[in-house]
C-alpha cells in the first residue's frame, strides 16, 4: 500500500513523540512493504507565531492532500494564560475537524493489566475495562452562536438530525464490531438539544436489533465509568459531554500518555494521543511516546492493515512488560528511559 501522511507535530510535547510515531511507522511499513511519504505542516500556536493563523491554508492543503493525518498536541502557556487573546492554537484543531469534516472522535479506554496499580480507582473495578466514547465533533456548543460582554455571555448547542444520525450510525457500527451494546448519553430532562438526541436514537434502535441500546443521563454517566467501567462497550454522546467524560475515562487506564484516538468523518482522517501539549515538559525527554505510536497502530487499522496493527499493540505491551517505560508510570527503582529511549526500544521489537 502506498501511505501518504501529513505529520502535524504542534506545539510542547507534540514534536518528541511525533518523531517517535513517524519512525515507528516507517518501520513498520518497510516491514511489510508499504511505500509511505511524510509532508509536515504547522498547527497550533507554532502556526500563529510564524503565520498568525493556528491552522493555516497550507497546513489544510497538507491534510487533504494526505491519506491520513498523524496529529500530536496543541496549547501554549503564552495564550492560555491571556484571556483577551483573541487567536488560540486550540482554534486550529476545531478549524482542523470543521474543514476535514471529521464529525466523529473515537476514543478508546483500555487498561493494561501491569498498570492497575496506576489507576485512581481500586484494581477490582477496572480490571478488564475495555470501551469505546464516540463524541459528535463538529457540533453543539463548541461551534454554535456565541455573544459575550461584560454581563452577559451564551453559547448555542445547536444540533440537526443529519448530524445526529451520522454520528449515532458510526457508533451502532462500531458497537456490532465490539460487544453489541451501546449506551446513549444526553441530558433529556432538561436540554432540548438532549430530547432530540434521545428521540432519533430510539428511532433509529430498531435498525439494530443485535444491538443493545441504553441511555443515561451525561451525570449518571459519570458516576457509572467511575463505579463500574466495565458496563461500557460503545457510548456516544455529543461535543460537550463528550469531551468532559473522554477525559474523565483517560484516567482510568493510570496515564493519559496511553491512550489514542482517531477523529473521522468526510475528509482526511486524523490520528492522534488524547493529552495535551504539556508545555512544561517539552525538551525533557520524559514526555510518554505510547497514546502517540498506539495512534499509528489505530491508523494502520482504520486502512484494514489489522497485522500491522497487532505489530504496534504488541511491541507496546512488551515495553510495559519489560519496564521499558517513561518516568510517569515506571515502577520504583526502575532504571531511567526517556521518550527517545522508549521510542527506539519498541522500534527494535518491531523489526
Amino acid at each position: 500500500m502506498n501511505l501518504k501522511i501529513a505529520v502535524l507535530a504542534g506545539d510542547g510535547i507534540g514534536p518528541e513523540i511525533s518523531t517517535v510515531g513517524v519512525e515507528v511507522m516507517k518501520t513498520v511499513c518497510a516491514k511489510f512493504g508499504h511505500n509511505v511519504s511524510f509532508e509536515y505542516a504547522l498547527c497550533g500556536a507554532a502556526a500563529i507565531d510564524q503565520t498568525g493563523d493556528p491552522f493555516p491554508e497550507a497546513t489544510y492543503e497538507a491534510c487533504l492532500r494526505a491519506d491520513a493525518v498523524l496529529f500530536s498536541a496543541v496549547g501554549d502557556p503564552k495564550y492560555d494564560n491571556d484571556p483577551t487573546a483573541t487567536v488560540r492554537p486550540e482554534q486550529g484543531l476545531l478549524a482542523m475537524r470543521k474543514k476535514l469534516g471529521l464529525f466523529a472522535n473515537i476514543r478508546p479506554v483500555q487498561t493494561f493489566k501491569c498498570l492497575l496499580h496506576h489507576s485512581p480507582l481500586r484494581a477490582e473495578l477496572v480490571e478488564g475495562a475495555d470501551f469505546l466514547c464516540i463524541r459528535e465533533l463538529t457540533g453543539g456548543m463548541y461551534f454554535g452562536e456565541k455573544y459575550q460582554d461584560n454581563d452577559r455571555a451564551y453559547d448555542t448547542n445547536l444540533y440537526t438530525r443529519p448530524e445526529i444520525e451520522r454520528i449515532l450510525k458510526v457508533a451502532y457500527e462500531y458497537a456490532r464490531q465490539r460487544r453489541r451494546h451501546l449506551t446513549v448519553v444526553d441530558k433529556a430532562n432538561v436540554l432540548a438539544s438532549s430530547r432530540l438526541w434521545r428521540q432519533i436514537a430510539q428511532e433509529m434502535a430498531p435498525r439494530y436489533p443485535d444491538v443493545t441500546t441504553d441511555y443515561m443521563f451525561v451525570d449518571n454517566a459519570a458516576m457509572r465509568m467511575i463505579q463500574d467501567p466495565r458496563f461500557f462497550d460503545v457510548m456516544v454522546t455529543e461535543n460537550t459531554f463528550g469531551d468532559i467524560l473522554t477525559d474523565e475515562g483517560s484516567v482510568i487506564s493510570g496515564s493519559m500518555g496511553l491512550l489514542p484516538s482517531a477523529s473521522i468523518g468526510t475528509g482526511t482522517p486524523v490520528f492522534e494521543p488524547i493529552h495535551g501539549s504539556w508545555p512544561q515538559a517539552a525538551g525533557l525527554n520524559i514526555a510518554n511516546p505510547l497514546a502517540q505510536i498506539l495512534s499509528v497502530a489505530m491508523l494502520f487499522e482504520h486502512f484494514g492493515l489489522m497485522e500491522e496493527g497487532a505489530l504496534i499493540r504488541r511491541a507496546v505491551d512488551a515495553s510495559l512488560d519489560a519496564c521499558v517505560r517513561t518516568p510517569e508510570i515506571q515502577v520504583v527503582g526502575g532504571l531511567q528511559y526517556g521518550t527517545r529511549e522508549v521510542g527506539r526500544w519498541i522500534v527494535r521489537q518491531l523489526l
